[in-house]
């Protein structure tokens, strides 16, 4: 089988060797272990591998190299109408190739896919929605037309489009799925994390303003001055790392507060199991996998209500919801009343941890293989 990908994602090619973010290589690995031939068509970097990066495993890879784009002000929306004609000809070509055309929406180059893949509604696809599939939600213009797309059966055809969460009233094509981080192999018991001592959280994801990455800080801060003795773990980088990082040496918060920036997914890993709450106050996420893998680790999720959260969280009884504008404050006091009540605590910790361990990587790849046969 001839399996196209179209991606947004950056690639970089070192060495005969493909690497992309270690997460979606990850679940490409996978993929990939059912087709012969696979072409990325997708924008290509010429920087050095990141922390974050890893290689796909495949030996019979082609990368078409495609420019990346944006239309956030007039002089790219200038840019971009001389880079679309070339990004839809390598898209296309893509497809004719293909024997299965596999989309990651949302962004710029699967939104030109979309529009593309209508002209072969005979070859069989799949389409990873990995943003927000939440038909109430606010959303950019981009991203509701690529959803109108793939939720139309008329112009989408022949096709298989993955979404996070179950919602109502949704085509037939659209179907309910998932992502996984471990094996069954990596399941393991983990002690009961006492909550008498300090009590440690977590942050893993990037430092931007979406994942508001200075709200987990202060809310650890007014943990502090309210007589709690807390520390807090993060790990990523982004755009806001020197914002947070001088708000915590103005504060003198370095002896509560660790930045570690990009880690492996190991030490990532070591650090939930000794780690009581993932504080993570997101905007926006699609299947936030940082969730579920606290979770697998009894490290119980504190996150706002986007997306498919509750669904994973099951509306509180697997962790903390909290309102999408909510404060440090109201934040805080969702903390405290947790700690004050332990034996809440441990049983959502329990029914997380659960529910966690029925998504590994077996599971998911055994449905990857039923989705190409």
């Amino acid at each position: 089988m001839r399996f196209l990908i179209v991606t947004h994602a950056i690639h970089k090619s070192v060495e005969n060797k493909i690497f992309s973010y270690e997460p979606y290589v990850r679940e490409m690995n996978l993929w990939g272990k059912y087709v012969k031939n696979i072409k990325i068509v997708s924008p290509v970097s010429q920087e050095s591998i990141s922390s974050i990066e890893s290689s796909y495993t495949h030996k019979n890879i082609i990368l078409s190299k495609v420019p990346k784009f944006n239309i956030l002000n007039m002089y790219d929306i200038l840019k971009t109408t001389f880079k679309i004609p070339v990004i839809c000809i390598q898209i296309f070509k893509g497809m004719l190739w293909a024997d299965h055309i596999h989309l990651r929406c949302p962004g710029n180059i699967a939104l030109l896919g979309c529009f593309i893949q209508i002209l072969f509604p005979f070859k069989p696809k799949t389409i990873k929605y990995a943003g927000n599939w939440d038909p109430d939600s606010k959303q950019p213009l981009s991203y509701r037309v690529q959803k109108k797309i793939l939720a139309n059966t008329f112009l989408t055809r022949n096709c298989k489009v993955l979404v996070y969460g179950e919602w109502p009233n949704q085509s037939k094509n659209i179907i309910p799925f998932f992502t996984a981080s471990y094996t069954v192999n990596e399941i393991e018991s983990i002690h009961k994390k006492g909550l008498s001592k300090r009590i440690h959280f977590i942050y893993v994801g990037s430092f931007s303003e979406g994942k508001q990455p200075l709200l987990s800080v202060k809310t650890i801060e007014n943990l502090i001055k309210n007589g709690y003795d807390v520390q807090l773990d993060m790990y990523g980088n982004g755009q806001k790392f020197i914002e947070v990082k001088n708000y915590i040496a103005k504060k003198s918060l370095e002896k509560n507060i660790v930045l570690h920036g990009n880690q492996t997914k190991e030490i990532v890993k070591e650090a939930f199991k000794i780690s009581h709450f993932l504080i993570f106050i997101s905007k926006s996420e699609g299947w936030p996998k940082v969730v579920a893998e606290a979770m697998f680790w009894k490290c119980l999720p504190i996150s706002s209500k986007v997306s498919c959260v509750p669904y994973m969280l099951d509306f509180g009884k697997r962790g903390i919801l909290v309102a999408n504008d909510c404060n440090v404050e109201k934040i805080s006091l969702t903390i405290i009343n947790s700690l004050k009540n332990k034996k809440e605590y441990y049983k959502k910790v329990i029914n997380a941890q659960k529910w966690a361990h029925t998504f590994t990587l077996e599971k998911f790849d055994s449905e990857i293989q039923k989705l190409l046969s």
